[in-house]
């Protein structure tokens, strides 16, 4: 069965959610990260999401081995880089509050594209409101279609990240990554 798509309103929950994650993880990865980031729609307050958050725990790129195995260890799953450069996935363990987790190189795209995102829609309100419609248009145009809701977002995103000042290659990229077959001018 596909898996349905669901944007809902924001909850100032997602904070403290991050926050408890944070104070978990924080102790397991401390001397080989350098940051724990709450990236992705949840991070932006006033901003519909879907209710997972994102979490990029960031680490220069020789021990990302050491930060998965010791994630590892706890309970996630490791599962590569799912076609994301820098970017280690890894599954939540059962029970724990919904999020997706990431170890990212400190230098990658991957990091660099969350960051910068996840920056411009907190600085700009009216932008975070016209994604957040976006985003849900898409959920309710595409209910159980998570690659035709992701593609719908990419526009925007790339528009968003071109505004920060991300090189074409870049762009393209992530249009790519995202279903595209280059970045949307």
């Amino acid at each position: 069965m596909p898996k349905a798509v669901v944007v809902v309103p924001y909850d100032p929950s997602w904070g403290e959610a991050f926050a408890q994650l944070h104070t978990a993880l924080w102790p397991v990865v401390a001397d080989v990260a350098t940051s724990i980031e709450h990236v992705g729609s949840t991070a932006i307050p006033g901003l519909a999401a879907k209710p997972v958050l994102d979490i990029d725990v960031v680490v220069p790129g020789a021990r990302i081995p050491e930060a998965v195995a010791r994630l590892v260890a706890i309970g996630y799953v490791h599962r590569g880089d799912l076609g994301i450069p820098g970017r280690e996935a890894m599954r939540r363990p059962p029970q724990s509050v919904a999020h997706h987790l990431y170890v990212c190189d400190d230098s990658s795209p991957a990091l660099r594209n969350h960051l910068a995102v996840r920056d411009a829609l907190r600085a700009d309100s009216a932008r975070a409101a016209a994604y957040g419609a976006l985003k849900q248009r898409l959920a309710r145009e595409h209910p159980t279609d998570m690659d035709a809701y992701l593609r719908g977002k990419t526009a925007f995103l790339v528009a968003l990240l071109r505004d920060a000042g991300f090189p074409e290659a870049t762009l393209d990229e992530i249009a790519q990554q995202n279903g595209l077959r280059g970045a949307p001018r």
